[in-house]
């Protein structure tokens, strides 16, 4: 096995890592007798020289091997995450969250795959959590969840065990406003191994890479998503794009220019959509903001009753129907709108919430 310190010096020559050293730098990352100082030399050199989308799918496919499998069977096959990067610093409210009861209403397995809020006041556990979703949940149940319910979460943490070893670095390095290829590999590492994704990075230059990681992987359909916050729609200012300084959020939104590639069946996909191209109305990203937990859950209660920001009820439709569009269930992104409305707002999303808190309350 190549020792990290050897491949640090490959990396600040610019070399890129072929497949087998990028195994053995996954195994000296996730392990303990390593020292934290030679991992974050590492991490620092593979960012700084850039990630291929190759170096991407082989971290991938490594940490997926060492992942807890929680057994999901014939089921992935069927099934799709929506899921962000995180690391936007946009302040966005939970939209995959919610677009994952959509989608679950509307008959599509979602195999949502997060963390709390690290970037964010409240992730996606968070969230989920709060609905009723048991966090801990052993897998056999989540099976007979996503059977049941048409959704499953799972909690990052107790399905990546090597992790463990470098978060303390991640951690470190996060503080510093450093980013690592760790931060481009929840949309890739889902353990339940679901064969299509909608998943949004951080930064644009990070589309196509990541599109092409997930069809590295094996991927039968999916899309990869940025959106660019327009100059006047929002303050953000500051992110990694590329070389170009942009506020962007890592989702498709109807208030921003949202840069689309796909892979496996879709990979022919390379454009911009806008929400006027699905016949939506342009938001003001104001009707995007979330908060903390509680004024995540107030939020959302606003939607369910009708009465929220329409830019925001407009995206959650707008990714829902993507993720019709991305399993095979409609022909076009603009056919699953209109049912994707409905289900939001006729009741079905509320009582999919009831009936998550009730199937988890059970032992």
């Amino acid at each position: 096995m190549a020792e990290l310190t050897d491949l640090t010096a490959g990396l600040l020559a610019r070399c890129d890592l072929a497949a087998g050293q990028v195994a053995d730098a996954a195994r000296a990352l996730a392990a303990a007798e390593v020292a934290d100082a030679a991992k974050e030399q590492f991490l620092l050199a593979l960012t700084d020289k850039g990630e291929t989308a190759a170096e991407v799918a082989e971290f991938a496919r490594a940490f997926r091997a060492m992942a807890v499998d929680p057994g999901m069977g014939e089921r992935s096959a069927r099934a799709i995450d929506v899921v962000g990067t995180g690391g936007d610093h946009a302040g966005g409210f939970n939209v995959s969250s919610v677009v994952t009861l959509v989608l679950a209403c509307a008959g599509v397995p979602v195999m949502k795959h997060g963390n709390r809020g690290i970037t964010s006041k409240c992730g996606s556990a968070d969230l989920l959590g709060a609905l009723g979703v048991d966090l801990a949940a052993s897998p056999e149940k989540l099976r007979r969840a996503l059977d049941e319910l048409g959704f499953v979460f799972f909690f990052a943490p107790n399905y990546h065990p090597a992790f463990k070893h470098v978060a303390p670095v991640r951690k470190a390095l996060a503080a510093r406003g450093r980013r690592t290829v760790f931060n481009l590999l929840g949309p890739l590492i889902n353990p339940g191994r679901p064969a299509h994704a909608l998943a949004g990075v951080f930064a644009e230059a990070w589309v196509s890479r990541v599109a092409d990681a997930l069809g590295a992987l094996g991927a039968q359909a999916g899309l990869v998503a940025h959106g660019v916050i327009p100059a006047e729609k929002s303050e953000v200012r500051s992110q990694e794009s590329g070389g170009k300084t942009a506020g962007g959020i890592d989702e498709m939104t109807t208030a921003t220019i949202n840069h689309v590639r796909g892979c496996g069946r879709l990979a022919g996909v390379d454009d911009v959509w806008r929400a006027e191209d699905f016949g939506l109305r342009a938001a003001g990203f104001d009707d995007l903001r979330g908060g903390d937990l509680t004024e995540n859950l107030q939020i959302l209660e606003a939607v369910l009753a009708g009465h929220g920001p329409a830019g925001l009820v407009d995206t959650i439709v707008l990714n829902a129907a993507a993720g019709m569009w991305i399993v095979g269930k409609t022909p076009d992104v603009s056919t699953g709108l209109g049912e994707a409305r409905e289900l939001l707002l006729g009741g079905a999303v509320k009582n999919k919430i009831a009936a998550t808190r009730e199937f988890f309350s059970r032992p």
